[in-house]
């Protein structure tokens, strides 16, 4: 079934208005407790060594996908980056709900209200519409494809 292209342009639009919003989101409610979130991070014993680096590299990336999307030209990047982070972090939650005993949570603002089986099945959804907008912009030629994009 052939969709228009303006309703796909359309649905574009919102697949990264939500990821924008998410990562946005997400990154600041990191940052405004940044020493909390650091230390929930430091109660995962997968990822205790790495606590600090990871601290700031999670809501560094997600501002930077965030930008990413907001430019045209770099919308492609910007959306295989936001399925790949979606995908390590729905992995996380996988391995976490299915292999830890302890489940700290270092999910900021709204986001950490959900339980575990909801942020995965939230995850999958987000990873499903990046999923829809790379198969999107892959249509369109005004976009940068990463040198991975073929892979």
């Amino acid at each position: 079934m052939k969709i228009n292209s303006k309703y796909k342009n359309a649905l574009l639009e919102v697949i990264c208005f939500l990821y924008i919003l998410l990562f946005v989101y997400a990154a600041m409610s990191k940052l405004l407790v940044f020493d909390e979130f650091k230390i929930q991070i430091g109660q995962s014993a997968m990822l205790t060594p790495f606590a600090s680096i990871i601290a700031l590299v999670i809501p560094s990336l997600e501002i930077l996908i965030a930008l990413l999307l907001l430019v045209p030209r770099f919308k492609l990047l910007g959306m295989f980056a936001a399925f790949n982070l979606m995908v390590m972090f729905t992995a996380y939650i996988f391995i976490i709900l299915n292999f830890s005993n302890d489940i700290p949570c270092s999910c900021g603002g709204v986001l950490e209200k959900m339980g575990w089986t909801e942020h995965l099945f939230f995850n999958i959804a987000f990873v499903i519409l990046a999923f829809i907008g790379i198969l999107i912009l892959n249509e369109q030629k005004n976009y940068i494809t990463p040198k991975y994009a073929s892979l």
